[in-house]
């Protein structure tokens, strides 16, 4: 019986070596020697310190900096480990809301939220990415035209002409990748260290 079960036993053994050890560590070597920024998680500095990832959104509330898509992520209530609580962009918790579009809840929240983006520009259409979450609650980025729909708020909160933010918000416009694969797009975080430089300036 031993003689039928060892090369099973034997080939459990091999497999998980190359697949679970060296293929894992394999990839993870040459990950970290062609793409060392992407591979330590894409990382953003200001004068030597991490400020976030290119990868992951953050909550900025105010009126100074753009604002990224809402994030319906959550975390466990510290005071009643039974329920949670909102917290944007955890990534330990990445996730939508799972609210149909028959949803009261989902309904009142966005027209609040349509509400207040129109107060601050009544002269433009709210870009709906402004209002809606994306699958995960992470992203990072914006359309041009959510970033051009706030660039009066920004300006007038840092007392700066409209002309230089909206060129701050065109230098920041990625492209489609390679031209035709996705949406251009707008790394709230990328912006908004490009505008606390020109405002430095």
């Amino acid at each position: 019986m031993l003689r039928e079960i060892r090369p099973a036993i034997v080939l459990l053994l091999v497999l998980t070596a190359i697949t679970g050890l060296a293929y894992p560590l394999a990839m993870t070597a040459i990950a970290g020697t062609l793409f060392p920024a992407q591979a330590q998680g894409s990382l953003i500095e200001r004068d030597g310190k991490v400020v976030g990832s290119a990868l992951i959104g953050q909550e900025f509330k105010e009126d100074k900096y753009f604002h990224g898509r809402p994030s319906a992520t959550l975390a466990p209530d510290p005071n009643d480990s039974t329920k949670t609580v909102s917290a944007p962009y955890n990534a330990a918790n990445s996730g939508g809301s799972n609210l149909g579009p028959t949803s009261k809840a989902l309904a009142d929240r966005l027209k609040e939220d349509v509400d207040k983006l129109k107060a601050e520009n009544p002269n433009a259409a709210v870009p709906v990415d402004l209002v809606t979450t994306s699958a995960s609650g992470l992203d990072p980025d914006i359309s041009p035209e959510a970033a051009q729909f706030q660039v009066p708020r920004v300006a007038k909160a840092r007392n700066m002409p409209e002309q230089a933010v909206n060129q701050l918000v065109a230098a920041n416009v990625q492209g489609r990748l390679f031209g035709v694969l996705g949406e251009p797009r707008v790394n709230v975080l990328a912006l908004n260290l490009a505008l606390d430089r020109a405002s430095a300036k």
